[in-house]
């Protein structure tokens, strides 16, 4: 079906409203009555949400400000900017997921925000940093004490409990146990991590009967029904906490993919340069200082299709 353009710019225009953090109710009623109009305003207003919604890792109001500002700084008119979201659409699985999070995270105990990070006294003494873009609910009760990572990292160190309670980490794929430790529990995608950097951790995928003794030192992914091999780690590089990513010659596409977790927006990395490695600390609360640190010390360039579309690429 062919929409005017002139209904899609409107579609657009409220579009950016509804996100702006400004709507009121009226707003919101006025979108309603606009979307009523004729099934072609009603097509209109879901083929702009639909473009929105193929995005996966910025805000959704963050995409919105951003190609509004580009409109505004190129003279685009609103059939352009929704013809430039379609390119970028098409360009790969970039994606900007909707602003709206799943409910498990919006209704959490606690959760943060790209970026941030936040740090919690449990009930029971013991302290919880929960890392950027996470979200955790707390569940003690007399027989154990537990938190429900829902996504994530989260850096734990434990309290000793008078009733030898154990403290129990549960991720979408399995749990961790331990009576005393200092360890991290990260969700990647269908897997999780655990690194233990004091103590002593029990890992149980939710889909076995068996799990594994993790030591300090040592870290495990695993799956609802299987788990890596435990590895060997450098407990000093674990360094998020201090607001460090410490490389030793890793893959400057892992690197990318580590830094892009503390900022909003799509930060890609050139296939020419994803093996080139890289040693160094950067900082994970200026991450434009740490790509700056990358451009000056190897051969890349910062490429900014605007301040939330970056793109590390090799200079020419």
């Amino acid at each position: 079906m062919m929409i005017n353009p002139q209904i899609l710019g409107e579609a657009a225009d409220w579009l950016v409203q509804l996100h702006s953090g400004t709507a009121t109710a009226s707003d919101r009623q006025a979108i309603e009555q606009w979307r009523s109009r004729s099934a072609e305003h009603a097509q209109a207003w879901q083929r702009a949400e639909s473009l929105l919604g193929e995005f996966r890792s910025v805000p959704a109001n963050v995409a919105i400000q951003t190609l509004q500002r580009a409109s505004r700084r190129e003279g685009l008119s609103r059939r352009q900017t929704l013809t430039r979201l379609g390119l970028l659409l098409l360009a790969g699985p970039l994606g900007i997921a909707s602003q709206h999070l799943p409910w498990q995270q919006w209704s959490a105990d606690q959760r943060t925000a790209v970026g941030e990070q936040k740090q919690l006294q449990l009930p029971d003494g013991s302290q919880l940093l929960l890392n950027t873009d996470s979200a955790a609910n707390i569940a003690f009760n007399p027989s154990e004490r537990r938190v429900l990572l829902i996504n994530g990292e989260a850096l734990i160190k434990t309290a000793t409990d008078s009733g030898a309670r154990p403290f129990v980490v549960e991720t979408p794929q399995g749990t961790t146990r331990t009576l005393g430790a200092r360890f991290c529990v990260r969700t990647e995608g269908s897997r999780s991590l655990v690194s233990v950097l004091e103590g002593q951790v029990v890992v149980m995928p939710q889909l076995l009967q068996q799990g594994t003794v993790l030591n300090a030192g040592e870290r495990q992914r695993f799956k609802l029904n299987s788990y890596d091999r435990p590895e060997r780690f450098d407990v000093s590089a674990l360094n998020w906490d201090q607001g460090m990513l410490l490389a030793n010659n890793m893959r400057l596409d892992e690197l990318l993919a580590e830094l892009s977790r503390y900022r909003p927006g799509v930060l890609r990395c050139h296939p020419d340069v994803a093996d080139l490695r890289v040693s160094g600390a950067f900082s994970l609360k200026d991450t434009d200082a740490s790509l700056r640190l990358l451009s000056d010390s190897l051969p890349l360039n910062i490429s900014y299709l605007t301040r939330y579309w970056l793109s590390v690429e090799p200079r020419v």
